[in-house]
């Protein structure tokens, strides 16, 4: 796989709008023809060479690319928005819109990112080491489609509405959930390992939520099906002991599933 190396320069106030760093686009091109490629500085287009130092050669597949982002874009947007294949590794923090429309690859975030990671992802894989913001894996503002298929995969904790009308796929969170995740979710599995403050799966009306943790609070449109243990959700072996829930019936034919964890949850049992 052929490697190409973007070095950051000084990130700037305004943030960068690049959807053109995926390997679709750099694919096929030389390196001068991707450092001339169109990113969005505000209300102007600017360059990736504008940007970016560019290193490396593209392979002549977007399968055969692999994209390093080799240091911090903190205020860079959309990285490898809707890629259908190969690599991309920041190796640093990112900003808003990773892996938003991604179809396929796999991209690594050595750090933290911002809100809507993974928005209306359609496959592939998204790992993120550190933490994420609001809304991963969830759907545009006004629509009913988030994430329908891939995996996503965060390290460290997560915040607000995450798995937000998410169809399909599956989300694994490795610490802990601000509020209301799985909100509107209709098909998926969010796993989270860590606590959840409150209101999982509001509105739910399919899918499968299972918190290894301690939920602080819980809806109370949820009917309590009694203790499982070893669960199989999606095919998948999750061991342990769990409260099963069925919801949210605040929706009509709801038929969702929520797994709380029984150490440290007695006190949510009706």
């Amino acid at each position: 796989m052929n490697e190409v190396i973007l070095t950051p320069k000084e990130q700037p106030h305004v943030p960068i709008e690049t959807r053109t760093i995926k390997p679709d686009d750099f694919a096929g091109k030389s390196i001068d023809e991707i450092k001339n490629l169109e990113v969005w500085y505000g209300n102007t287009t600017s360059k990736i060479s504008d940007f970016f130092d560019v290193e490396g050669e593209s392979g002549p597949t977007p399968a055969e690319t692999n994209i390093v982002i080799d240091g911090d874009v903190y205020n860079t947007k959309r990285i490898g928005q809707g890629m259908t294949d190969g690599k991309i590794t920041v190796n640093g923090n990112v900003s808003m819109y990773v892996g938003a429309e991604m179809e396929g690859g796999v991209i690594t975030v050595n750090g933290n990112a911002g809100s809507w990671a993974g928005q209306d992802m359609k496959g592939g894989e998204l790992n993120i080491t550190g933490n994420v913001e609001d809304y991963l894996g969830s759907s545009y503002r006004g629509d009913w489609r988030g994430m329908s298929g891939g995996i996503i995969t965060v390290n460290g904790n997560a915040g607000n509405e995450i798995a937000e009308y998410m169809l399909g796929g599956k989300i694994t969170i490795k610490g802990d959930v601000r509020y209301m995740p799985g909100v509107h979710m209709n098909g998926g599995l969010l796993v989270i390992e860590g606590n959840v403050i409150s209101r999982a799966g509001g509105e739910m009306k399919n899918g499968t939520i299972v918190i290894k943790g301690v939920a602080d609070d819980f809806l109370p449109g949820f009917e309590y099906l009694g203790i499982k243990k070893d669960i199989t959700p999606n095919g998948e072996l999750i061991k342990g002991s769990f409260h099963k829930f069925k919801g949210d019936f605040a929706e009509k034919g709801p038929d969702g599933t929520i797994y709380l964890a029984v150490a440290g949850n007695n006190h949510i049992i009706p």
